[in-house]
């Protein structure tokens, strides 16, 4: 009988026996059997509103670091956002565009999502990482949210890391050299085509307003601000921080502007008054940190 203990310290009695070297070989196999599989990791990456040199230091790492890079893909074959985002980044990687249409029917988003996670998980089950670069960030409105969640339920094996990126809120009050909410301000954000109907209360009670995808209701938005007097308090900010941005400001003279898809507008309710003239709160003093 072979001595296991002797074949750890390298010299087995019997290791030349020929029932011994089989005995050996199938020891070994069983190992190797009741070893769980390596499983990569799926990184939602936020890689920021469209700069490229907006990404994180931590998810350019992982961006590089990967071998397989997915992202939403383009319309009519042209580059995504978050594609061209990430471009000027990518090495040697392989790259997987995953198509997500841009519908509201709930079976058709479903089956979108669905496919791309099963896609996914084919590379993760053979112990490969994947970057899903996502534009913004991976937990606001994100396309990343609905593709984990779908890997997580279908797969429940798959190991999965957010790391966060500039939304576009940011990036639009950055634009326009406004701060997004002083310490006292309430800020509400609301996707302008699913929710629009809750406007009204949000102008009632935020301090600042934020509608994403503005476009196909600018006209409707438009007209309730005139109503309220906020034209000169709002603005819109057109593919923010790219290289084609577009600002629109004091939209008493932009009735009708004709939007892209991509365009967010912001609205100030409150009184904020000159730059630098805002009351710091009354807080507790805060010891200073640092080294």
């Amino acid at each position: 009988m072979l001595n296991w203990a002797e074949l750890w310290n390298g010299n087995p009695k019997g290791y030349n026996n020929q029932r011994s070297k089989l005995r050996l070989m199938v020891f070994t196999q069983a190992v190797a059997l009741a070893e769980p599989p390596t499983i990569g990791t799926l990184y939602g990456i936020g890689v920021g509103p469209g700069d490229s040199e907006l990404i994180s230091l931590k998810g350019l790492r992982y961006l590089q670091q990967c071998p397989i890079v997915a992202y939403p893909a383009g319309l009519e074959g042209q580059p995504g956002i978050a594609e061209q985002i990430i471009a000027p980044w990518l090495t040697s990687q392989q790259q997987i565009p995953l198509t997500f249409p841009y519908v509201h029917n709930p079976h058709q988003l479903q089956q979108a999502w669905q496919v791309a996670a099963s896609t996914i998980w084919h590379y993760l089950s053979q112990g490969q990482d994947i970057a899903f670069a996502c534009e913004g960030d991976v937990g606001v409105y994100s396309t990343f949210t609905y593709l984990a969640e779908t890997l997580a339920n279908l797969y429940p094996h798959a190991m999965i890391q957010r790391i966060p990126g500039i939304s576009s809120p940011m990036a639009a009050a950055a634009a326009l050299d406004i701060p997004l909410a002083y310490q006292p301000e309430q800020v509400a954000i609301i996707p302008a085509l699913q929710r629009l109907e809750t406007l009204p209360e949000a102008l009632a009670w935020a301090d600042v307003v934020v509608l994403l995808k503005v476009s196909k209701v600018y006209t409707t938005v438009w007209q309730l601000l005139k109503k309220l007097n906020l034209l000169q308090t709002s603005y819109v900010v057109v593919r923010a921080s790219m290289a084609n941005q577009q600002i629109y400001q004091d939209l008493e003279r932009y009735p009708d502007l004709q939007l892209p898809y991509f365009s967010q507008l912001i609205i100030v309710t409150s009184d904020r008054g000159q730059p630098g003239t805002q009351e710091a709160p009354e807080t507790d003093p805060i010891e200073p940190s640092g080294t």
